[in-house]
């Protein structure tokens, strides 16, 4: 099973999905869905647009092309415990 695609090329406007943790609560992950937009600290980059806030595009984060491929990684990892729709 890919969970996820590290080779994926991204245009800015691409709406991807990722894992997110409540900052408050470190225990709790959500998929949530995030812009690809050029990074606004370095003009050559992208970023990933999530909660008013940018995140370099690097290797380190699993995105996800659906959402259906993002449920069935969240399933893989944290067992079929996800609720809710993504926002």
């Amino acid at each position: 099973m890919e969970l996820h695609n590290e080779n994926q090329t991204y245009q800015p406007g691409d709406i991807v999905y990722v894992f997110y943790r409540n900052p408050h609560t470190q225990d709790v992950a959500n998929i949530q869905a995030a812009a690809v937009v050029k990074n606004p600290e370095n003009s050559a980059g992208m970023a990933l647009f999530l909660y008013e806030s940018y995140y370099p595009l690097s290797s380190d984060i699993a995105i996800y092309a659906t959402e259906e491929e993002a449920r069935q990684a969240y399933n893989y990892y944290y067992g079929n415990f996800f609720i809710g729709d993504v926002e």
